[in-house]
């Protein structure tokens, strides 16, 4: 018997007055101490030329708890916190592993607000969920049941741009486990005028979320614009502009996991091109379309489904000449043009479809390294 999956469920609730303000002044209280926290270690750094922990920074929060500028710190839960200090240490661990860039400071209006709650900090009693320093418990709106018998070991609370108010609780799901073993192989050509070519020839359209909802998003960016700075009304024309954003991530997003559930439950191994995203973003002309169709989102569902199901995600090298190499006979085609769309291999007078073609090379090269 495998180890069981923790997964997390998210779901929208809806604060009273209170609990709104109380989570409002943890999310700022979250941030200040994130900010504290990497200024003082930047400064230890530059300065003594020393790395300093998690324990240290810990400490310093001890500290400006006690001094009468940082006393409102002890208004909020400290385990929020607490949990800041060990991300912040997990994201300088990540750096100097050379995994990630340098952590940054967070933004108030940029930075995601959110703020994490170990089970010190929380009560969870008969489906109801009451955080520390609240009296009543959160009004959650059970769009999906938990597994049965759950008992949340993390709870984490976001508000978006859009003001929508999210609750993620992080429980061990004994119903995610390994798929039976399957004889199917799919190689995946990632793309724009189809959102992914399978190397069976089928094609997945890009519905292109962004550009349904372009003119509306203009309109209300217009009118962001023409709003006066620090207004009641602009504030109110910015969480409209984030309202029309957050309605096509989740279209977005809801296309992606579908996709990827369907890609993990057919096929035992699934292969990808290892694309750089952030590089490919630099072509102003393609960027839009390409942060639309989130490659690197489903590149990320795959793995991590394929690893709760029992299945294997090969990402082939990204310099392949996928689209240029005969799938038939493996000859490279070097004068092939952007451009076109079908080609015939002047070794073998097999005819390709660009897409497909470059799939099917998708796959033999991942099944040529397993």
């Amino acid at each position: 018997m495998g180890e069981v999956v923790k997964r997390a469920y998210k779901y929208r609730f809806h604060p009273s007055f209170e609990q709104a303000e109380q989570l409002n002044r943890t999310f700022g209280c979250v941030r200040l101490v994130y900010n504290r926290a990497l200024e003082a270690r930047t400064r230890a750094w530059a300065v003594d030329g020393r790395r300093t922990s998690y324990v240290q920074s810990s400490a310093w929060l001890t500290e400006w708890k006690r001094t009468d500028d940082l006393a409102f710190l002890n208004e909020v839960s400290s385990v929020p916190l607490q949990q800041t200090l060990r991300h912040l240490q997990g994201a300088f661990a990540a750096f100097w592993d050379k995994r990630t860039r340098y952590p940054r400071f967070k933004s108030k209006r940029k930075s995601r607000a959110s703020a994490e709650y170990t089970r010190s900090a929380f009560r969870w009693r008969d489906g109801q969920l009451t955080l520390a320093k609240m009296d009543a418990p959160l009004a959650i709106v059970w769009s999906r049941p938990l597994p049965e018998g759950a008992q949340p070991s993390t709870v984490t609370v976001s508000r978006d741009a859009a003001g929508r108010w999210f609750v993620s609780l992080l429980v061990e799901d004994p119903t995610v486990a390994p798929l039976p073993p399957t004889h199917g192989v799919v190689g995946v050509d990632a793309g724009i005028t189809s959102l992914v070519t399978l190397s069976t020839g089928e094609k997945v359209t890009n519905p292109r979320h962004e550009r349904a909802d372009r003119r509306k998003l203009a309109k209300a960016q217009r009118e962001l614009s023409r709003k006066e700075r620090g207004s009641n009304n602009r504030a109110k024309a910015r969480v409209k502009v984030a309202r029309i954003h957050a309605r096509i991530a989740d279209r977005r997003r809801d296309q992606l996991h579908k996709l990827s559930t369907r890609l993990v439950r057919e096929n035992q191994t699934v292969v990808i091109e290892d694309l750089s995203v952030r590089n490919m973003l630099r072509n102003h002309r393609l960027a839009r379309a390409i942060s639309d169709a989130a490659w690197s989102d489903l590149r990320n569902m795959l793995e991590y489904k394929a690893a709760w199901y029992g299945r294997t995600v090969i990402a082939v090298d990204r310099w392949l000449p996928s689209s240029k190499t005969c799938s038939a006979c493996g000859r490279v085609n070097t004068t092939l043009a952007l451009g076109v769309r079908v080609w015939t291999c002047p070794g073998c007078d097999a005819t390709h479809d660009r897409d497909a073609n470059a799939a099917r090379t998708i796959l033999a090269a991942g099944l040529a390294e397993r």
